[in-house]
């Protein structure tokens, strides 16, 4: 399976802001359950960094007053962990594995963010077609089927 068919829950999971935006920008998208990870985009919409919760809460102790004036490219990351709509989904759940992520930006041919693959959609993913996989072998040793 590949990452173009979890790509509709991804692109729900999508959150963008320019690399001109501040962090309280970041902090409100990703105040609450919808978003995990927001991805920073350029002029051109190529991604250029992305910003966690665990970001926004590592700088917090940064802000003063109301409001934080910190820009938001002072807290991304700029390594990017990133796959494309036709990678496999065992080689995302690979990276993620190894790299404790939880999310990971989809990215298309020119690097502008389309969606955010979640460990969890991955996993089910895999998990489903696992489980097809096994219903056919049932099905062909029991000669469903086949007569």
């Amino acid at each position: 399976m590949r990452v173009d068919s979890i790509l509709q829950v991804a692109q729900e999971r999508l959150a963008t802001i320019g690399d001109d935006a501040l962090l309280i920008d970041a902090a409100r998208l990703l105040n609450g359950p919808q978003f995990n990870l927001v991805v920073v985009c350029d002029g051109s919409g190529k991604a250029v960094g992305v910003i966690t919760k665990t970001d926004v809460v590592s700088r917090i102790s940064y802000c003063t007053g109301c409001s934080c004036s910190m820009p938001a490219t002072q807290v991304m990351t700029t390594d990017i962990v990133s796959c494309r709509p036709s990678d496999l989904l065992s080689d995302v759940w690979s990276a993620l594995k190894v790299r404790g992520l939880k999310n990971v930006p989809v990215l298309d041919h020119q690097s502008a963010p389309i969606g955010v693959a979640n460990a969890r959609d991955v996993l089910q993913s895999l998990l489903q077609d696992v489980e097809y996989e096994e219903k056919m072998l049932h099905d062909y040793v029991m000669g469903v089927g086949y007569r």
